[in-house]
C-alpha cells in the first residue's frame, strides 16, 4: 500500500484541482492500491473498521440523526480522509462502504455511488487542513446537544463528567447551514487546539488522535448535555461546585487521560462483535 503521493502524482493532483471536478478514471488508477479492500491487514483497513465501529456505536447509543451528522477519520500518507456515503443510516455503515475524500476534491469515487454530505465535507476538511493532530472528527445533532447549544451559558459543570471538560470546550456561532467554504476559517479559529466544540444552535463536535478518543469525547460530552437538560427541566434550583473544585476535577481527568484508555474502546468493539459484527466487512 502506497504511503504517500509521489511528485508526479502530486502534480497530477494539482492539475485536477485547478481544472475542477477530478477525472474519475485517472483518480481511480492513482488510488487503486489504497482502495484494495482485500488487504485486510493494512493500516487503512484498521482505520476503516474503527470508523465503521464509531458509526454503529453512535447509532447504538441514540446519538444518530437519520442520515445526517457524520464521523470521519484521516488516512495515512496525505490529507485524505474517510466519510460516510450520504444516504446511509449509521447502523448500515461498514468498513468497505466508507468513502475516500480529499480536502479539495470531494469524493474520489463515482458520484452516483458515493455522494457525500456537502456540509459535512466542509466541517471535516476544515479541521484536517488545520489540525495535524486530528485523526478523527465526530459531529452530531442530538436532542440534548442541540438543546445545550441553544442555551446562552453553554455547558455547566453540573457533574464530574462535565467538570472534566472545564476550560476545554470551544464555541462557534451559528452562520447558517455549513455550505459556505468561508466558514471553514472561522470554525478552525474558534476550535483552536481544543478537542470539543459546541456549535451554537447546531450541535456537538469532537476531535481525537484516534477514533476511540474522539468517540469517548463525544460520548461523555453528550452525557454532560443530557445531565444538564435533565437537571434544569424540572424548574428546581441547581447548585454549582466552586471554581477550585471544578478546576481540580478537570486536572484529575486530564492526568488520568480517561478518554485515551484503550479499555473502553476494546469493550465497545467486543459488544459490536456480538450484536453487529458486519461493521468490519
Amino acid at each position: 500500500m502506497a504511503a504517500s503521493l509521489g511528485i508526479a502524482d502530486e502534480e497530477r493532483r494539482c492539475a485536477f484541482s485547478v481544472a475542477g471536478r477530478p477525472e474519475i478514471d485517472a483518480l481511480r488508477e492513482m488510488f487503486e492500491e489504497e482502495r484494495d479492500m482485500g488487504n485486510k491487514g493494512s493500516r487503512e483497513w484498521d482505520i476503516r473498521c474503527d470508523l465503521a465501529a464509531g458509526y454503529r456505536l453512535i447509532a447504538h447509543f441514540g446519538m444518530d440523526h437519520l442520515i445526517y451528522a457524520h464521523l470521519s477519520a484521516r488516512l495515512p500518507g496525505g490529507p485524505r480522509f474517510l466519510l460516510n456515503p450520504y444516504g446511509m443510516m449509521f447502523d448500515e455503515i461498514t468498513a468497505s462502504s466508507l468513502v475516500v475524500v480529499d480536502p479539495e476534491r470531494h469524493a474520489i469515487e463515482d458520484e452516483d455511488e458515493s455522494k457525500i454530505n456537502s456540509a459535512g465535507f466542509k466541517i471535516h476538511s476544515a479541521i484536517y487542513m488545520n489540525r495535524d493532530d486530528a485523526q478523527c472528527v465526530i459531529h452530531t445533532h442530538t436532542l440534548a446537544g442541540m438543546a445545550v447549544a441553544a442555551q446562552d451559558q453553554g455547558l455547566l459543570p453540573l457533574n464530574q463528567k462535565s467538570m472534566a471538560f472545564y476550560g476545554g470546550i470551544a464555541y462557534h456561532e451559528y452562520e447558517g447551514v455549513a455550505f459556505d467554504l468561508g466558514e471553514r476559517e472561522r470554525l478552525v479559529r474558534d476550535l483552536g487546539d481544543r478537542d470539543l466544540m459546541i456549535l451554537k444552535h447546531h450541535g456537538l463536535l469532537t476531535v481525537g488522535r484516534t477514533v476511540s478518543e474522539a468517540f469517548l469525547n463525544m460520548y461523555h460530552l453528550e452525557h454532560s448535555c443530557r445531565i444538564q437538560i435533565a437537571a434544569t427541566q424540572g424548574g428546581q434550583k441547581i447548585t454549582l461546585p466552586s471554581d477550585d473544585v471544578v478546576a481540580h476535577t478537570a486536572a484529575q481527568s486530564k492526568h488520568n487521560r480517561l478518554n485515551q484508555s484503550p479499555r473502553p474502546w476494546a469493550a465497545l468493539k467486543r459488544r459490536l462483535d456480538r450484536i453487529s459484527p458486519d461493521y468490519a466487512t
